[in-house]
Formats: structure tokens, sequence, C-alpha cells
């Protein structure tokens, strides 16, 4: 593992790494954020947070003005890229599949069989890695942003008892039935649809037999609400089946960084929560 650049921020450290990835077969890079509680040796509870479409593990933590409050509480905050890159990483001319657009799945399909296995990634060797060598408790909640609210949501239903909590902004609930998931899906995992339902959250929230909390902020201006998120879809289901999600709904907001930084101290506060219960 390789530091790449140390910033330090409110107090806390601001952390860049490379690392070898044998899941990905490929060098990846992460971002990780260490309040200040850890300087006299202390422990803390990690949120990971998951990235949309064509970010990087850089985007969060340059502009959803998360640090300041996960510095007041506490909270260590792990951000990994969106997809395996590199020269021989399978890619696509569009920005909705290929680098930059990993679905947080394990494909099944050539090219990308190869590389893009970020569900096993997140769940599984990043985790290990961080615990491995940073200062963290064993406690730990999951978040994301559009495409990664999807990896949040799916991730978190998947493994229930991994994490304490999830949230999502803008998530694609439902991609099983929306142009940017059924691109993914056909690519990565073929035509087999019985297997896209792995990592559709829909889907999975309608058959959770643990309620893992969840919460959901979705703005009301957001191009993408009708065509590619689909909320409405992933409430029925969960109510279907009992399953209480926190769903707020935003006037005026779209789906960019200035939504999320308005409302990512309540998301941080309320995993705190979870984290400290």
């Amino acid at each position: 593992m390789e530091n790449i650049s140390n910033s330090k921020c409110f107090g806390g450290w601001l952390k860049r790494y490379k690392h070898r990835s044998d899941v990905l077969n490929c060098e990846m890079n992460f971002s990780i954020f260490l309040p200040p509680q850890v300087n006299d040796g202390g422990k803390v509870p990690v949120l990971y947070w998951l990235s949309g479409l064509t970010c990087t593990d850089e985007n969060f933590m340059q502009k959803a003005s998360a640090q300041r409050v996960a510095a007041e509480l506490g909270m260590a905050l792990v951000v990994c890229d969106t997809s395996p890159r590199g020269d021989d990483v399978a890619d696509d001319d569009g920005y909705d599949m290929g680098k930059g657009a990993g679905f947080y799945l394990n494909a099944t399909q050539e090219p990308w069989a190869k590389h893009f296995h970020m569900y096993d990634y997140v769940v599984n060797e990043l985790p290990a890695l961080i615990a491995e060598n940073f200062p963290i408790t064993d406690k730990c909640s999951i978040a994301g942003h559009s495409m990664g609210g999807h990896g949040a949501l799916t991730l978190g239903l998947s493994n229930s008892d991994r994490y304490l909590s999830i949230s999502a902004f803008s998530p694609i609930v439902n991609p099983s039935h929306c142009p940017w998931g059924k691109k993914a899906f056909e690519n990565y995992l073929g035509k087999n649809r019985e297997m896209w339902k792995r990592f559709d959250a829909t889907e999975l929230v309608a058959s959770a037999t643990s309620h893992t909390p969840i919460m959901i902020d979705q703005g009301l201006d957001d191009e993408f609400l009708a065509e590619q998120l689909k909320p409405q879809n992933f409430l029925a289901a969960a109510k279907a089946v009992g399953y209480a999600v926190e769903y707020a709904e935003h006037e005026g907001y779209d789906h960019g960084f200035y939504f999320l930084s308005t409302f990512m101290e309540k998301h941080l506060r309320w995993h705190y929560k979870h984290l400290t219960a």
C-alpha cells in the first residue's frame, strides 16, 4: 500500500492510498479521513461511501462537506473508486459503462469479468485492508449517491450482518427497469434477469429478512428522477413487506453535490447514532 497524499483537515487527516487489488486485478486508489480522535491512539467507527457515475475516490472528499462533522463525531470516512482502472481494463465509449461505472457488482461476462468485481472489493477486500492498517472499530455503515446509492442499498441489504445502517442520496433503486441499469446489467451480467435481481435494491428489499435502518434523500428537481431513479418502486416494495424506510423529498434540489453537501450532516449524524447505539 502506497501513501499518495496527506492533508490535515479539521484536526484529522485526509489520506489517499494506492494498492494492488487481487479481486479487481489492477491498481486501485482509495481515500480515508481519520478524525482527530485517532491522534491519541483511539479507534473509531467507519462509514464507507460509494460514489456515482464518472466519479473517483476524490469527488466526495472534495465536494461533499463531510469532514467537519466526521471530525466532530469521531467517525472515519472511506471512499473507494467507482470502478477498476488501468490500461488493460475494459472500457466503453459511454460514461455509464466501463471505467467510472462499475455498478458495485461482480461481472460474469467478457470482457468485464476479469476486473469488474466491485461487490467483492467493497464488501471484503477493502474493509480487510482498512482494518489491518487503520485504527477503526468493527462498527461500520454504508452510504452512497446515484450509482453509489444503488451500491449502498444492494450491498447493505445483501450483508445485513455487516452494516449497521444504510443511506443514499438520489439512488438508482430499480436498475433492472431503467436505462442505466439495463445497459450495465446486460453487459456485465448477461441476459438472465434472475441474475440481475441479486444487484437490484427493489428486488432485494422485497425479500429482506433483516431490517437494517435505511434513509434516502431525493431532490425533486433531479433530472434523472423519473427515468433512471424510480424511488417509488423501492418504497412500494419495502412497504409491501413492512420494511420501514426514512424517505425525504426536497423541492428545488437536483442531482449534484450542492444537494449532497446540504444534507450531508443529517446523514452523518444519523449513521453515527446507529454506529454507537
